[in-house]
Formats: structure tokens, C-alpha cells, sequence
């Protein structure tokens, strides 16, 4: 899948780190270091502008190694890039530990994870087929 991408950051566009990743790291874009408090949340630009194929969307990841290590996550997790959207792409960042977290420009500060999917179209009936789990809730499928 080709994408247009239009990149006003001085960093590398982003890349698969592997022959088999899924997600193609993100890269904060600032002009100053900035500092997340524990709690605090930020929108941290990138620089990158993309042109989605029709029936794509890019979700926004969490990078599992600043999450381990420093508390650092995405809270809307995933974030969804519509199609449809041509400003820049931000990352909600927020700090869930204790201790602060400098972000620096070019830090890596999130995966972007490229898919596909179907637009549904809805067929109001007045019953649906049965199932084994039928209406169980959270947790009702453990043994």
C-alpha cells in the first residue's frame, strides 16, 4: 500500500525497525524538551501529515519498551487516523508513574500500526442467532 506523506519534522520518516514489525515508530517533533508529571497529559506533535488510502486507518500505539520502563502510554489507545483527516498527527502521551519524564525532539514516542477495514452497514432485524456463550458478560468465558 503506497500512502502520501508530507513531513515538516527533521526527523526520518517513520519505518518497520523488522522485516515482520506491524507498527513503524513515531517521533516526537518539538522545538524544546518538555516534561510530563506523573498524571500529566500532553498532545506531542510529529510533523507528519498523511493521505490514506480509502478503507484505512492508522492507529496509534503505545511503545511497549516506555511503558515498562517509565510509565509512559498513549491514553486513547489506540488512536485512529481516519482516512479522511489531513492535519498533523499528534500523540496523546500521558505519564502514569510516579517520577517525571523529559521527552526530547526525535525521542521515539509511539508506534503507528497501518490497517484495513470494512465501513458496516447496518440490517435491523427483530432476532439474532444463538450462541454457546449467548449474553455472557466480562469474564464469563473463563473456566
Amino acid at each position: 500500500m503506497k500512502i502520501k506523506i508530507i513531513n515538516k519534522s527533521h526527523h526520518p520518516l517513520p519505518k518497520y525497525q523488522t522485516t515482520l514489525s506491524a507498527g513503524m515508530d513515531l517521533y516526537a517533533n518539538l522545538d524544546e524538551s518538555l516534561t510530563l508529571k506523573s498524571l500529566e497529559r500532553k498532545l506531542i506533535p510529529t510533523g507528519l501529515f498523511l493521505e490514506l488510502p480509502k478503507g484505512s486507518e492508522a492507529q496509534v500505539r503505545p511503545r511497549s519498551g516506555l511503558s515498562i520502563k517509565n510509565g509512559i502510554t498513549v491514553l486513547n489507545a489506540p488512536g485512529t487516523i481516519d482516512a479522511d483527516y489531513r492535519g498533523e498527527i499528534g500523540v496523546i502521551l500521558v505519564n502514569l508513574s510516579t517520577e517525571n519524564f523529559t521527552i526530547n525532539n526525535g525521542d521515539r514516542i509511539a508506534q503507528m500500526v497501518i490497517a484495513k477495514y470494512e465501513t458496516a452497514e447496518w440490517q435491523e432485524v427483530s432476532e439474532i442467532n444463538e450462541t454457546e456463550r449467548g449474553t455472557g458478560g466480562f469474564g464469563s468465558t473463563q473456566l
